[in-house]
């Protein structure tokens, strides 16, 4: 190898690693994606978005791969960990960010039980069935990374809805537990909190069509209610974040909620940002 070609390896901090991202195939996942394989890694890109996850992984080719997975299936979960381990021989990075919102907008008094449930079908059973498929092959191993995407509303009240707010407090628990148990086997377990993020699934939930005007003014109603206002919460960042918790620089990282909010979350303004917008 040429020195160029050294110096480029030991710049990739994924290089050889076998990655699966839940939800893969738009917004933080899709940004995720297409940072770990710069970084050298080889990724699985699940998700129910076919058309989007097939574009993706083609783009992406031959580092990509999709598969059709709903999270809240656990045989879902688990054909995608055969599938890693099949094409790839290991697993090496579980990044459990597939979510939903939910549809509630109105009082508690009005919550449709039936919606409370998808949403935590999708974004609590999703990770742990994450979780469980990646320590059955990681825990012989004995290394391997896990993350999964939480939110700020996981660790406060009142912007988001019940049932959203419910299963980010419940990721963050499932992140401790999984810390708590496995770091014995050299497996790390943890989250990332992101404040609001325009992305097409939160544009959905507020009613508006995913344009760059609607994306310029939620990120203008988000910025109000953040001490930090020099830039904006893109899915790039939270990319940055999980590739941190997926790289060596974090092997002394475990149970830790990674919070990237701008500091929004230190003020905790009792105006809601969806309720405003």
């Amino acid at each position: 190898m040429s020195t160029r070609e050294v110096t480029a390896a030991l710049w990739r901090r994924l290089q050889g690693k076998v990655a699966i991202i839940t939800g893969g195939s738009r917004g933080i996942g899709e940004a995720t994606a297409r940072l770990f394989t710069n970084h050298g890694a080889k990724v699985i890109i699940a998700d129910i978005a076919d058309g989007a996850g097939i574009k993706l992984a083609e783009s992406l080719s031959p580092w990509a791969t999709y598969i059709h997975c709903d999270v809240s299936k656990e045989e879902d979960v688990s054909a995608t960990l055969d599938l890693a381990m099949e094409k790839h021989g290991k697993l090496d990075i579980m990044f459990n960010n597939a979510g939903v919102v939910g549809t509630q907008k109105g009082s508690v008094a009005e919550i449709d039980i039936q919606d409370f449930e998808q949403v935590m079908n999708v974004n609590v059973k999703g990770v742990i069935n994450g979780i469980k498929h990646a320590a059955r092959v990681m825990i012989p191993n004995r290394k391997g990374s896990i993350i999964s995407t939480a939110s700020i509303a996981g660790i406060a009240g009142g912007f988001t809805p019940y049932a959203y707010t419910a299963s980010k407090h419940a990721v963050i628990g499932l992140t401790k537990n999984g810390a708590a148990e496995l770091g014995k086997c050299g497996i790390r377990v943890n989250c990332i909190s992101p404040a609001a993020i325009p992305t097409d699934l939160v544009l959905n939930y507020v009613g508006v069509n995913p344009s760059p005007e609607a994306k310029t003014k939620l990120e203008m109603a988000i910025e109000v209610v953040a001490p930090l206002r020099e830039a904006n919460l893109r899915p790039e960042d939270i990319a940055e974040a999980a590739l941190y918790l997926a790289s060596e620089d974090s092997k002394y990282v475990s149970g830790h909620n990674m919070v990237v909010d701008g500091g929004r979350s230190v003020v905790l303004e009792e105006t809601a940002v969806f309720g405003k917008y």
